[in-house]
């Protein structure tokens, strides 16, 4: 018995020590779909959030862009240091293509090595809807 609750516990401490954590990418993406967003003016936008992916690394960054006729450029995106000055997001991709802006977020851009980056226009999501209250649990004494 002691040996089946050893194997059993050893077995839980590995699954849990595997399982994957959501990243911050992800965790944006969520709110994005529950909540949708509005549509993204043209102009300078100094509240979005650049997501990088790479492998198992994601991190997201602070920043800056421009969209014009609805679609970022590219060669806009600069980043936030912790100051507040920007510093430009310098990088080669795959790919020319208009990045389209759908739901809030830009279309995944892919570098020459491999990253997958987005922008995520945060002032545009949406206010939470207003939810109904739920009914307690029953607490009778029958």
């Amino acid at each position: 018995m002691k040996k089946l609750s050893l194997f059993l516990f050893a077995t839980l401490l590995s699954a849990l020590s595997f399982a994957q954590t959501e990243g911050c990418h992800e965790k944006y993406v969520k709110v994005f779909e529950v909540r949708g967003a509005n549509s993204v003016p043209d102009g300078e936008h100094k509240d979005v959030v650049v997501t990088v992916r790479k492998g198992s690394f994601e991190d997201c960054f602070l920043g800056k862009v421009t969209v014009k006729n609805g679609l970022v450029l590219k060669n806009s995106i600069n980043l936030t240091f912790v100051d507040g000055s920007f510093e430009k997001f310098v990088r080669a991709y795959k790919d020319d293509d208009p990045i389209k802006i759908i739901n809030g977020m830009s279309e995944t851009m892919i570098t020459k090595d491999d990253e997958l980056i987005n922008v995520l226009f945060v002032s545009a999501v949406k206010e939470k809807k207003k939810a109904y209250k739920r009914a307690p649990e029953p607490n009778f004494n029958l």
